[in-house]
């Protein structure tokens, strides 16, 4: 068989099926791509939320057996006003994050507007 410049490769050897997608993109690799980065943002922030919510239980733990020591206050203030502040931290860099992928990059991988 000799191959000429007007056969069609895919014809002469056959076509290869991509391989499926992580998570439910099948065979498209954005959707793939979307759903796995979103699984671990989703995780992520879930890990930030309950690491900020348990440093400020542990400041207002703190605040309940400062037993009224000024010292020992302002402690659990501190711990209370890093966990606000992680908070919108957290917050701000999970608004930039996904501006950035559904506007910039037309990912929408925290699925936000289904």
């Amino acid at each position: 068989m000799k191959l000429l410049a007007t056969d069609d490769v895919g014809s002469i050897i056959g076509t290869i099926a991509p391989p499926g997608g992580i998570g439910g993109g099948g065979a498209d690799p954005k959707a793939s791509l979307s759903n796995f980065l979103g699984k671990g943002i989703q995780i992520f922030i879930t890990v930030c939320a309950i690491t900020v919510l348990v440093y400020m239980l542990w400041g207002a733990l703190d605040w309940i057996a400062s037993g009224g020591e000024k010292e020992k206050i302002a402690k659990a203030q501190n711990k209370i006003t890093n966990a606000v502040i992680g908070f919108i931290i957290v917050f701000i860099v999970f608004a930039v994050f996904n501006l950035l992928m559904n506007d910039v990059l037309k990912l929408n991988i925290l699925n936000l507007g289904k």
